[in-house]
């Protein structure tokens, strides 16, 4: 055969091989569900906001962020009160908990720098959750997750609050996401 006539066949053979239809106008694509390493399904009847929002939550006593759309970014003390509400129907359908409830009162948050102070009330006795290690930890992982909060300092009565880390030692020093990634697993 001629080689003048194999390259342009050898060429039309690539080009139309590749296998990759194409569409007359741009197509919407939605990404794949996964798997992905210690998943959980993500929320696909939330709605699309304009803001990411990170909530860190339990599964299977491991801390999972979970990003939400909003409509802006949240202050601390609305990304706070968004944890402190726990998962959506949809989150608690797919496995997510809070460690929160019976085991950490946080009743406000503030920035200072670069760090957030978050005051503590007492735990009200209601038979909740105990587990205080993952409850700081969701707080400490959320709260770090913002691009203006590097550590979190936990106070009781405007006093410092000796609180866990992941391995169980007490500290009254600001806690970093760190003091937790033994716990935490992403998506």
């Amino acid at each position: 055969m001629n080689r003048r006539r194999l390259v342009p066949l050898a060429l039309a053979v690539l080009l139309t091989g590749c296998g990759i239809p194409t569409d007359d106008s741009p197509r919407t694509v939605q990404p794949p569900r996964g798997p992905f390493r210690g998943s959980v399904p993500a929320d696909t009847t939330a709605p699309a906001g304009r803001a990411a929002e990170t909530l860190c939550l339990v599964h299977d006593n491991r801390i999972i962020p979970v990003v939400r759309r909003v409509d802006r970014p949240p202050t601390i003390e609305e990304q706070l009160r968004h944890l402190l509400s726990g998962p959506t129907g949809a989150e608690r359908d797919s496995g997510l908990t809070s460690a929160l409830p019976g085991a950490v009162n946080a009743a406000g948050a503030t920035v200072t720098g670069t760090r957030a102070l978050v005051e503590v009330d007492e735990p009200a006795d209601d038979g909740g959750r105990s587990d205080e290690v993952l409850a700081f930890g969701q707080i400490v992982c959320t709260l770090t997750s913002r691009d203006d909060v590097t550590t979190v300092a936990f106070l009781r009565d405007r006093k410092a609050l000796g609180v866990p880390r992941a391995d169980g030692s007490l500290s009254t020093e600001p806690r970093t996401r760190a003091d937790y990634a033994p716990l935490i697993s992403e998506r």
